[in-house]
């Protein structure tokens, strides 16, 4: 699964930890996450992300 990086504070998504502290499980890719799901660092929502390559 890919991971997605914050444009705004570089905090990476890594769907194989998920988001603990959202109630986001391991496993949980990118696209499966919530519209309402925002960075656990600096609060801006999805489309503030960007795929790494």
């Amino acid at each position: 699964m890919e991971k997605w990086e914050c444009d705004v504070c570089g905090y990476i998504y890594d769907p194989a930890e998920g988001d603990s502290e959202a109630g986001i499980a391991p496993g949980t890719s990118f696209e499966e996450l919530p519209d309402d799901w925002v960075c656990p660092i600096c609060g801006v929502g999805k489309d503030q992300f960007s795929k790494l390559d």
